[in-house]
């Protein structure tokens, strides 16, 4: 005689499988968390230097960002190589990327003059695009996804082309014209100052949000 079926109260769910953190890290990801630690290391740099004006932090600061670009193109190109997908991989990379390539060089642009109140404005805008950019691309990667697996293009400039800023800031830092010699100068609005160099920020962090510019993902 057959035991009676349990109910379907008395079946025990399934239990999800516990992902392990560092088990579950492959080296695309280990590569990822090294960009965003070159962003991080920018950021203290700049720190470091807004307290003792030291010129080799800066220029610590300026090269650590090249370095994370380095970092973010490597992993994609790890994970392809070693046909390895990981849970992390599209939310790490996003991370990381908004450090390295939000947070770092707004703290860039911040340390060597374009510090006024309406400047600090702009940044915050800047590093404001940059998530939302990231946001909207996680959320129609599918939507944009080719038939061999691949996204098509870019809604919007991707936000590593901010590492054009920095180079930019790097020309200005290396001919000295940082402080009070930025160029373009400063403006007084309201008594509060305003460098219209950060405008550049502004202008990218734009182009990071535009749903008009489609920029073909090479």
């Amino acid at each position: 005689m057959t035991e009676p079926s349990p109910e379907p109260d008395e079946v025990e769910p399934k239990r999800k499988k516990h992902l392990t953190l560092i088990r579950s890290f492959s080296l695309a990801d280990l590569i990822t968390l090294s960009n965003g630690a070159s962003g991080m290391g920018a950021v203290l740099l700049c720190m470091a230097y807004v307290g003792s004006s030291e010129s080799v932090l800066m220029w610590g600061a300026l090269g650590l960002l090249p370095l994370a670009l380095v970092f973010d193109i490597a992993d994609g190109w790890v994970a392809r190589w070693r046909h390895r997908s990981s849970p992390y991989g599209a939310d790490l990379d996003s991370l990381a990327d908004v450090v390295s390539f939000g947070v770092a060089p707004a703290a860039i642009g911040f340390a060597p003059g374009l510090d006024g109140f309406f400047d600090a404005l702009v940044l915050i805008y800047f590093v404001g695009c940059g998530i939302s950019r990231l946001a909207r691309f996680n959320v129609t990667a599918d939507d944009l996804m080719t038939d061999k697996g691949k996204v098509s293009h870019f809604e919007g400039t991707p936000i590593p082309t901010s590492v054009l800023l920095v180079v930019v800031l790097a020309i200005a830092f290396g001919t000295d014209a940082v402080h009070d010699a930025i160029w373009l100068g400063s403006v007084d609005l309201f008594s509060l100052t305003f460098h219209p160099l950060v405008l550049l920020y502004f202008v990218s962090g734009t182009a990071m949000v535009s749903a008009t510019l489609k920029i073909p993902k090479l």
